[in-house]
């Protein structure tokens, strides 16, 4: 039988099913009779013909210098180039590329070092599947903490790691090392004078140490919200409801070095902690502001009488002035028939008299009149 190959085309020829030899490009003939065939192949891409096992393909030397045969052993991870340019990740044990037209080129990675190296590409490792590595990124004013097989084994500042799951088990916690707030809103609390108030108090907190935090407390949040709240119903229950008005800052201060007492418990640092809101009932409300009321009231009868003494002793000591000193007298009388004067439109006056004269007859006239 007659068999014509093209230039990118292999055959390989079989005698009663048995591995004889390949044959590229040209025409050749092969007796059926005696039990030859041909599998002609393009060579492209992987060698699709895997009837026969590699090992015996391989003893053709024309086979052998026309494949790239690769083996992938455990514990590496490979990556497959064409031509120079990374194309896919090798997720098979074996593999046999036509090597020809195309130049193939499968590069392995160990897997024992538990942390990738700088060999394994951002563009590499976007091939990875993601079950086999675990990438920490560990951001601004955060730490990190990685273990192996649950064993810690360092502390990772900002930046992204990225560690190989498998010689080990990789896990990791990160905390937030920066200040945080904790407000405790609407928290009820009876005074010593068994008035029920509700009171919102705000704390900054930061963690203090990651690996001891890490070692000893196993949720903050809620057990932090609860002690902070017994400081609060501990120190205010101490006092009544005017002390606690008066004494805000004060009792800020002891809620304060409360919880400084406590850290130790929380693996935290508090920087900070007072009273921002103080919320009375209703009916308390409406008694205080009437109280206030009546204080600013009485404030602004005082002020009144206090002025009205003052201005009534201011014109006793003028009045005396004026009757010792009748210069002083008629320069005031001047200075009031001035002032009247300015407010009248027209005055006639005649010259059997001084104009002085004349105006403080018509305003004595105009007193008696009146």
């Amino acid at each position: 039988m007659k068999y014509m190959l093209r230039d990118n085309q292999a055959g390989f020829v079989l005698k009663d099913g048995v591995f004889k030899k390949m044959i590229t490009s040209g025409t050749c003939r092969f007796s059926k009779m005696r039990g030859y065939s041909v599998e002609i192949e393009e060579m492209s891409g992987e060698v699709d013909y895997m009837e026969v096992p590699y090992q015996i393909l391989a003893k053709d030397p024309a086979f052998l210098a026309s494949v790239l045969h690769v083996e992938i052993p455990d514990g590496f991870v490979g990556f497959i180039y064409i031509n120079g340019k990374l194309t896919s990740f090798a997720n098979r044990k074996e593999y046999t590329f036509w090597n020809v037209f195309d130049k193939y080129e499968v590069k392995t990675v160990s897997m024992a070092e538990t942390e990738i190296g700088a060999e394994v590409s951002k563009q590499m490792l976007a091939l990875v599947p993601k079950n086999l590595y675990t990438e920490i990124s560990v951001g601004e004013g955060q730490t990190g903490l990685v273990y192996y097989d649950n064993v810690l084994q360092r502390q990772l500042a900002k930046g992204v790691y990225r560690f190989w799951n498998y010689a080990r088990s990789v896990t990791y916690h990160i905390f937030d090392m920066r200040q945080q707030e904790l407000d405790i809103v609407g928290q009820e609390i009876l005074t010593k004078d068994k008035i029920g108030i509700r009171m919102n108090v705000s704390c900054m907190y930061k963690i203090r140490d990651a690996v001891e935090f890490a070692a000893t407390v196993t949720e903050l949040k809620r057990p932090l919200y609860s002690a902070v709240q017994l400081v609060i119903r501990e120190i205010v229950g101490n006092y009544k409801l005017d002390e606690i008005l008066e004494l805000k800052e004060k009792i800020s201060g002891e809620i304060y070095t409360a919880l400084r007492v406590r850290e130790k418990m929380f693996c935290v640092n508090f920087l900070t902690a007072g009273i921002k809101d103080i919320i009375l009932p209703g009916e308390i409300r409406e008694i205080m502001n009437s109280v206030l009321v009546a204080e600013k009231s009485a404030q602004a009868n005082v002020i009144s009488r206090r002025e009205e003494v003052a201005s009534t002793r201011s014109l006793l000591n003028t009045a005396k002035l004026m009757d010792e000193n009748k210069t002083l007298f008629k320069l005031k009388e001047l200075e009031y028939l001035e002032r009247i004067c300015e407010k009248v439109g027209e005055i006639s006056v005649n010259g059997n008299m001084g104009i002085v004269e004349q105006l403080g007859k018509m305003i004595g006239t105009g007193q008696r009149a009146s």
